[in-house]
């Protein structure tokens, strides 16, 4: 269940953003990083008014706006901060739906549950209300029954190599979790599965995903061991904050990234979709996705929404869009850097371990089952 918030591609216009002087506070706590954080913006505004009004020269790092000139910049030893952006379209090939794609999408087939609208079962005043729909959802999408894919394993190779600084998801299915993608390497901004809260402010008892999946595979609604009110994962819902983590890493982040790989995600929802503007002006911008997108115009790209992408205007220096499948992408990066062999080894060596765990978990549920059906057996042929 991929992307909650890429549920929200609409769904984080709806979403309470902190409010400025509760940032502005932020800020003022953490003085180094307020004083990083201020340099950035500030280069930020210049940038900008540089590319609007078409003053002054802009730094050029990618000796070309391909594919393989990413990967020329990536070998040349200069890239030591890449930061990851990511959306729905990394989980699909898993078997995880999108939200929006016509048929396909998750909005397209959610009739079944009678909502009163598509976005209804991800509202969190509908949820308290009827929490049956979304249960009902979670049961049929829950994280543990998918594989990560090819673009989460090389996600993974990044971390390994000592080239990620932070992934930034709007996915809630936990794939970059299992792909060996977690703790400080991982942002989701949309929230998660692993951990879930009673809705009740006086108490917000913590839950494990192990307890939430056992009642989930119950058909039990479940409620607070403590006071009995109704426990949500610790996804966000339209009408809730996104993860405070989110808007205190992203300060520290983005001054520092010197590649900015984005995949799978619309960058139409907000605030995540404005993260691509953080970076320093110098730094490349990767977009591997089925389709162009995070250009905006000027307007917007003054007011800081959208990403401001320019793929192929005569101005363009540092943005490359390269469309194909998220797998596609990353398996033809990864050619060009001499790592395909290790990522696809590194593919099916972590799925025969999911396989196997997978075998060992049923295994150890049979003999209980068959040495009740070899007994029923016996007692049938004695009648």
């Amino acid at each position: 269940m991929s992307d909650v918030p890429e549920s929200s591609d609409k769904k984080e216009e709806e979403i309470n953003t902190p409010d400025p002087e509760e940032e502005e506070s932020d800020d003022s706590s953490d003085e180094g990083e307020g004083g990083a954080t201020g340099e950035a913006e500030m280069d930020f505004l210049r940038n900008l008014f540089t590319q609007t009004l078409g003053l002054g020269s802009t730094e050029k790092v990618l000796n070309e706006l391909t594919l393989e000139g990413v990967a020329r910049y990536i070998q040349s030893g200069k890239c030591k901060n890449i930061i990851c952006m990511v959306g729905a379209g990394i989980s699909t090939s898993a078997g995880i739906p999108d939200f929006r794609s016509p048929g396909t999408g998750l909005y397209a087939n959610l009739q079944k549950y009678n909502l009163p609208y598509p976005e209804a079962i991800f509202q969190v005043d509908y949820f308290k209300k009827h929490p049956e729909p979304f249960f009902a959802l979670a049961r049929e999408l829950y994280p543990g029954q998918f594989k990560p894919t090819v673009c989460h394993y090389f996600i993974r190779m990044l971390k390994d190599k000592g080239l990620l600084r932070r992934c930034y998801s709007q996915n809630i299915d936990t794939l970059e979790r299992v792909a060996g993608v977690h703790g400080d390497d991982l942002i989701e901004a949309h929230g998660t599965f692993y951990t879930s809260h009673c809705v009740r402010f006086l108490c917000r008892q913590e839950y494990s995903m192990d307890w939430m999946k056992e009642k989930i595979f119950s058909d039990e609604i479940p409620k607070c061991d403590k006071c009995s009110s109704l426990v949500k994962p610790d996804i966000v819902f339209f009408g809730e904050n996104l993860p405070a983590r989110f808007f205190t890493s992203m300060k520290m982040d983005f001054p520092r990234c010197d590649l900015l790989i984005i995949m799978g995600t619309s960058l139409q929802v907000q605030p995540f979709a404005s993260l691509v503007s953080r970076v320093p002006k110098s730094t490349p911008r990767l977009l591997i996705n089925m389709e162009k997108t995070g250009q905006s115009d000027a307007l917007m790209g003054m007011l800081g929404f959208g990403g401001g992408m320019d793929f192929d205007s005569a101005k363009a220096y540092r943005d490359v869009a390269y469309l194909s499948t998220c797998d596609e992408g990353c398996l033809a990066l990864a050619d060009l850097l001499g790592w395909k062999a290790e990522l696809e080894e590194l593919v099916k060596r972590e799925h025969d371990l999911i396989d196997s765990k997978d075998k060992k978990d049923k295994d150890k549920a049979k003999p209980a089952n068959q040495s009740a059906g070899t007994e029923a057996g016996t007692s049938d042929k004695a009648e």
